[in-house]
């Protein structure tokens, strides 16, 4: 049995420098913009086993255990979500259903305002539920600049625009990894994340359309914005409370595009927005091209070819995402695997428990009940369907691992540091030493998520780098660790539009490479002014709306 220490120094402050230094590390490598994230990750995770073994006096092999079990759960069921939808959405391309699902979304309405609402908003979300880690702004920033809007417009407004989803996206992952870290059931997390972020999903319709357009420009266009928020934000609350976190933003922006189209078929604006540039911000505006012809309308058959695999990938996830599913096939496609010489041999002791309580260590592969397995299935279907052979999808999954092989490789690494940082006990020390913000630790915490986000470019990493920390400080204070720990996810959300991964996304889906400073310039206080109105929301859920906290 080996004890946590969360003093080795005999130094609060030289302790907590101490316990931040992988998380400074990893932190500081992704924003000098020189190292690759998945160098980053590699690295923080080398300091973090150094900082373990010879400053908190956690065993080497403990040590070592800890690191691959983290990376392994990584893997299985985070990376295994990534791999899966990258891979769809790269059959959908190929074969141009991609495209003609593009014509048929652009073809609703000639007002940008409203053309921002259902791709940059709606469908953003869709793509954010079903993939996430980028997809969504590079998808949505190449349709508007399809469709002629300017490239800042198109970048800057796809990344506002794709906040509110954010917490949900890639079919829960990140929701996953904060399960994964804290020991908080999912259910939970999502339901209260459910609590929080539909307030953000009535603003950001809004926040978009005034961005782009003014205040006036967005009042005219009032009744699209309250039905695209509305339409969004029940179903996205009613779904994370009632039915499961994995598949919010799939349902709530189906429902929301669904009644945004209907909607403008039967009310258009007086006067129709046709200036594809930013009303007072856009440097480009003067020099931009014309706007390319409109492509002719696809047929019904061609909607219907362009939908088929969004349509497969639903209906699946319906079925995965079920209680009864999950259970009937748990029971015969579970394999629970306890760590040798890790689970149950750390113990963690006051300050951070009453009384000594082990750590459990157990890997368990519910490989076919996996969230990823469902879409892998809805992946090969729906390929089948669009005219791939056996052959031709092997050789596109290979293409698939390739591409995402970075991705995969920095997602095991952070929660390999998020899984030893617990198991070491690195994550309560900084639990303990953020419980002396005291009364204002709400604000700060949800702060923190958004600063996690921000550096790292992940919801889902912020979630597995501070979601126990969360955890810790929120029971040392006396607070809800699941608002603090749904508080990490929703203020992280806000972080998004300002990474630098997801510039870079921006600024090569829009063709505007050499921009990025540009494109930071305008969304960075947006980003700061919403995550400080999501650090007061939590603020009032923690001391004054108590009841709408999650038990």
């Amino acid at each position: 049995m080996w004890n946590q220490v969360y003093n080795p120094l005999n130094s609060t402050a030289l302790s907590t420098i101490a316990a931040a230094l992988p998380v400074v590390t990893l932190l500081v490598l992704i924003a000098s913009n020189k190292v690759k994230a998945h160098i980053a990750a590699v690295i923080a995770l080398i300091v973090a086993n150094l900082v373990a073994i010879f400053i908190f006096t956690m065993p080497a092999g403990m040590s070592l255990r800890a690191t691959v079990l983290g990376a392994v759960t990584g893997f299985f069921p985070i990376g295994w979500i990534v791999l899966n939808v990258i891979f769809l959405y790269r059959l959908t391309v190929e074969t141009g259903a991609f495209s003609t699902l593009q014509a048929t979304i652009g073809g609703v309405t000639e007002d940008r305002r409203l053309q921002l609402l259902l791709i940059a908003f709606s469908f953003g979300a869709f793509f954010e539920g079903a993939s996430g880690f980028g997809t969504p702004v590079a998808v949505t920033g190449a349709m508007l600049i399809g469709l002629g809007f300017s490239p800042l417009a198109a970048s800057g407004l796809s990344l506002i625009a794709n906040t509110a989803p954010v917490a949900y996206g890639a079919l829960g992952t990140p929701i996953a990894g904060l399960a994964s870290v804290t020991g908080i059931d999912p259910f939970l997390l999502g339901a209260m994340v459910g609590r929080q972020l539909p307030f953000f999903s009535l603003i950001v319709p809004a926040w978009v359309v005034w961005a782009f357009a003014g205040f006036r420009g967005m009042i005219q266009v009032w009744p699209a914005v309250l039905v695209c928020g509305v339409s969004f934000a029940i179903p996205q609350f009613l779904i994370s409370n009632y039915v499961n976190p994995w598949i919010v933003d799939i349902g709530a922006s189906l429902i929301s595009m669904a009644c945004l189209i209907g909607f403008l078929k039967v009310w258009q604006p007086a006067e129709i927005w046709t200036s594809p540039a930013l009303r007072t911000r856009d440097e480009s505006a003067a020099t931009m091209p014309p706007p390319p012809a409109r492509a002719p309308r696809p047929t019904t058959r061609q909607v219907w070819f362009g939908l088929t695999p969004w349509i497969i990938v639903c209906v699946l996830l319906l079925i995965w995402g079920t209680d009864a599913f999950k259970k009937s096939v748990n029971a015969f496609a579970t394999w629970n695997y306890p760590v040798p010489d890790l689970d149950k041999m750390i113990m963690k002791v006051a300050p951070v428990v009453a009384k000594p309580t082990p750590e459990g260590a157990v890997f368990s592969f519910t490989w076919l009940s996996y969230t990823g397995t469902g879409m892998l299935i809805a992946a090969i279907i729906a390929g089948l369907v669009m005219g791939f052979g056996p052959g031709g999808l092997i050789r596109e999954y290979g293409r698939t691992i390739r591409i995402c092989a970075f991705s995969l490789i920095t997602i095991c690494a952070m929660l390999a540091i998020g899984t030893l940082t617990r198991l070491s006990g690195i994550d309560a020390t900084l639990g303990l030493a953020f419980a002396l913000t005291g009364v204002l630790y709400p604000f700060f915490g949800t702060l923190l998520g958004w600063l996690g986000v921000a550096l790292t470019g992940s919801d889902t990493a912020s979630n597995i780098l501070f979601g126990n920390l969360q955890r810790i400080t929120s029971e040392q204070l006396g607070l809800s660790p699941v608002l603090m720990a749904a508080a990490n996810s929703s203020g992280g959300v806000m972080g998004k539009m300002i990474d630098a991964q997801s510039i870079v996304v921006a600024s090569t889906a829009t063709n505007w490479f050499g921009h990025e400073g540009t494109i930071l310039r305008f969304v960075f206080w947006h980003s700061i002014v919403l995550a400080c109105l999501v650090g007061l929301l939590v603020m009032l859920q923690a001391y004054v709306f108590t009841g709408m906290i999650v038990h």
